[in-house]
């Protein structure tokens, strides 16, 4: 006779109004790891405390450790999939001794690679005479990098989790396939949309906001000028208040006659200084238009030397650049700029191009066309110069370097952005064995490239004649080396041998390297003169290679570097 089967009690019913899984189990279930994950984002991690090209403090650090960690775990849980299909398996849930094993990895490999960066970092940080770090600060970046970490995971989540609610609801009208690979596609562009339409627009609007209300203020220690030679002076077309406060900055300050005699011992004219901000006008067009009629009614296109510089974001002009320029000119030198955004250098850089190109162009176009109309032996020496997104708009102009050549006196580029069209031409069709830190493009017979002109310009052995293009571009600064295609290719100059102020244990690391000199761009001004985006008195060697000035020695280039960058 059959045994019988035990009776079973049937489960409570569950009220319609209970939740189907607790709360604190659904967030234990949103934060659950896998192996594969927490090792990539173990070993990318480690890896961003590799040496970039500054000094990072520790927040800046745990920054990088966080996101670098995040693309490290979703590369460990893509390859794990990857590797699953292949093996035709599914996944399988990790003994208590694998994660033991990764706890104790973790320990090791963090602690190593920490120490390791906090070596790397003060060695930069030597090099650069950059002082010490804050200690509180290294403290706090493995929490930061931790916070990041986490961030970033429950975001990747929760657009999985939008994916799935698109794709299970798709799949009602359209096959299962359709429906996965439309409900990615909705999300990726929902994200998109969301980062850029949402994120990005209001961090710059707001950017835009704050720098609108400091742009009405006038920097301390800067007057109004007294001097029909400068716009916002007696008589000038362009109202004082409509300047900015970079165009206040420019044209309220520069060395007078006087100050520049008494330098060079010999006499000195006042230079003119033309300038037209935001408030000027609406449009570049315009602004061009009414800053070149300030430089003609101050009496402009009569000087020996005219220099149009194009500014960077907010409107600012490097005073050593200029400063440079009026007293190897002896002041007899005119300088004309216009602003065309608010927002400071490495901002616009991002977000700001457009803007740059169309100030760059519609400027020298403008000066270019009252120039061109004047008397062969009554026009000045005209002269382009930009730094940053300044060296951008300055390009933008030109075609190339016979348009260069033919169309101004010299030209002083200072660090230069990856993405410049000309520096890019030059750079990516160097000649045949020249570094990319230090190129060389067509013998140097009229582009040369330098990390420190007093050191030399090479090629040395070679002719420079005719008109001069110099490029300024310190190996350190991340503005000059800054791509997106650092996240998934190795650019020639890392592989190169490092320059004077690079570490050579900087390597490139997919994802990692890119995410490092990105958190550089923002601090790329913060270092001492010579090193990172800072270019003061390299303006002084600079300017004497391309304007040629006659009866400076150069005991007088070294004096005149203390003058526009002081020793601290």
């Amino acid at each position: 006779m059959a045994a019988e089967a035990p009776m079973t009690a049937d489960p409570p019913p569950v009220p319609a109004s209970a939740p189907k899984e607790p709360a604190p189990r659904e967030c234990r279930r949103r934060l659950r790891l896998t192996l594969p994950g927490c090792w990539g984002a173990l070993v990318l991690a480690c890896l961003s405390f590799t040496p970039s090209l500054l000094p990072r403090g520790g927040v800046l650090q745990g920054l990088v450790c966080g996101i670098s960690a995040a693309i490290g775990y979703g590369l460990g849980v893509v390859g794990a999939s990857v590797w699953r299909a292949f093996a035709d398996r599914e996944a399988r849930r990790a003994s208590r001794r694998s994660w033991l094993i990764l706890l104790v990895s973790a320990i090791v490999l963090f602690g190593v690679a920490f120490g390791l960066g906090q070596y790397w970092q003060h060695e930069i940080r030597r090099l650069m005479d950059v002082p010490d770090h804050d200690v509180l600060a290294t403290v706090a970046c493995p929490f930061v990098a931790a916070l990041v970490f986490l961030l970033l995971l429950l975001a990747g989540r929760g657009l999985r989790a939008l994916y799935r609610w698109a794709a299970r609801h798709l799949a009602r009208w359209v096959g299962a396939r359709a429906a996965r690979a439309v409900g990615w596609i909705l999300v990726a562009a929902l994200a998109w949309a969301a980062f850029s339409g949402l994120l990005l627009s209001g961090i710059v609007n707001a950017a835009n906001e704050a720098f609108s209300l400091r742009d009405t203020q006038t920097p301390e220690g800067v007057h109004q000028p007294t001097s029909t030679l400068r716009s916002g002076g007696p008589g000038s077309l362009v109202p004082w208040d409509s300047l900015g406060y970079q165009g206040r900055a420019f044209t309220g300050s520069g060395p007078s006659a006087q100050t520049i005699g008494a330098f060079t011992h010999r006499p000195a004219r006042e230079p003119i200084r033309a300038y037209a901000g935001l408030e000027t006008s609406g449009d570049t067009e315009t602004r061009a238009a009414r800053a070149v009629a300030d430089l003609e009614r101050a009496g402009g296109f009569a000087r020996e030397n005219l220099l149009v510089m194009t500014t960077t974001g907010s409107g600012w002009v490097d005073p050593a650049a200029v400063d440079s320029f009026e007293y190897l000119a002896d002041g007899d030198a005119a300088s004309v700029a216009i602003q065309y955004s608010c927002l400071p250098s490495w901002m616009s850089y991002l977000v700001d191009r457009s803007k740059a190109r169309e100030a760059g162009r519609d400027l020298f176009d403008a000066v270019y066309d009252k120039w061109s109309k004047l008397p062969q032996d009554r026009r000045p020496r005209l002269f382009v110069a930009g730094e940053s997104l300044g060296s951008f708009g300055g390009e933008t102009a030109f075609s190339g370097e016979a348009d260069l050549r033919n169309r101004t006196a010299g030209t002083v580029f200072a660090g230069p952005p990856n993405f410049n069209t000309l520096f890019r031409e030059f750079s990516d069709h160097r000649d045949t064995g020249s570094p990319e830190i230090e190129p060389l493009y067509r013998a140097g017979r009229t582009v040369r490239f330098t990390d420190d002109p007093a050191a030399g310009i090479p090629p040395a052995d070679r002719p420079w004649d005719g008109p001069r293009v110099l490029y300024l571009m310190h190996p350190s600064d991340p503005i000059v080396w800054w791509s997106p295609q650092l996240a998934l290719s190795e650019p020639d100059w890392i592989g190169e041998r490092p320059g004077s102020d690079v570490l050579g244990a900087m390597v490139w690391i997919p994802f990692v390297t890119f995410w490092q000199v990105t958190a550089d761009l923002p601090f790329s001004t913060g270092v001492p003169d010579g090193h990172g985006h800072t270019y003061k008195a390299a303006y002084v060697d600079a300017w004497n290679a391309v304007m040629r000035p006659q009866g400076f020695t150069a005991q007088d280039l070294d004096r005149l570097k203390d003058v526009v960058s002081p020793p601290p």
